[in-house]
């Protein structure tokens, strides 16, 4: 890769507990590259989407009413859930079992954006995420955080913050090929979305990359890249 190298930059960092946060719409290839990177940098791994997707699980399992937002925010206090936020294999438990490969089906899909929309909800798994990123600081292992909000609400005071994005038609396909969804799915879940967030502009002291010409690994390495560079320059 250009630069250090990712097995430099990830000795530079090490002990240093590092929040690198990573931004970015539907599609945009956040959780691959996220999860890539932690790996490459030795830090832990945070999918915020993903505690999302599980709260919606786990409501449609209690039969809650997704139309009721005081019923749903009552399941985002009191859900049991635990969080493995280890780059290699992340895992997301609820009342002790391992529920990760069901949080992508159909049903889940098109559910997440309405339940991750209220406000109630959102302050409650937000709580959550910010003590699993302090955690990680404060443990010296750090962490790549990825979600729509996590360089403006969720971690907005992470060392590095990284906007990122791709073409519409690109994240149509990356998002069909991941999931086998329609090539409206991007669209519609951008306009649901942006209801909540703002994730097209990057906000001051975001990093904007366009992985839309990027291979997965390009990208990763142009993460580490930023890590490494941003660390360097506050080293003086």
């Amino acid at each position: 890769m250009s630069g250090d190298g990712s097995q430099y930059v990830s000795q530079q960092i090490l002990g240093a507990g590092l929040v690198i946060a990573i931004d970015g719409p539907s599609g945009a290839g956040k959780s691959t590259i996220a999860r890539l990177s932690a790996a490459e940098l030795g830090t832990n791994f945070l999918n915020t989407g993903a505690m999302y997707r599980a709260l919606t699980w786990y409501a449609l399992q209690q039969h809650a009413d997704l139309n009721d937002p005081a019923a749903l925010t009552t399941l985002a206090t009191t859900i049991p859930m635990q969080v493995e936020a280890v780059a290699h294999a992340p895992r997301i438990l609820i009342e002790g079992r391992d529920v990760t490969r069901f949080l992508h089906g159909e049903e889940i899909n098109s559910a997440v954006s309405q339940v991750s929309a209220i406000p109630g909800v959102r302050e409650q798994m937000i709580a959550r995420q910010r003590q699993i990123i302090q955690a990680a600081q404060a443990s010296g292992r750090g962490i790549v955080a990825e979600g729509r909000d996590i360089t403006t609400v969720v971690a907005p005071g992470a060392d590095v913050k990284i906007l990122l994005t791709a073409s519409p038609e690109v994240r149509e396909q990356r998002r069909a090929q991941q999931s086998g969804a329609g090539n409206d799915a991007v669209a519609a879940r951008d306009l649901a979305d942006s209801q909540v967030n703002n994730f097209t502009t990057p906000a001051p002291g975001v990093e904007l990359l366009d992985s839309s010409d990027l291979d997965e690994q390009e990208t990763m390495e142009a993460v580490v890249d930023m890590v490494g560079r941003t660390f360097r320059a506050r080293q003086g």
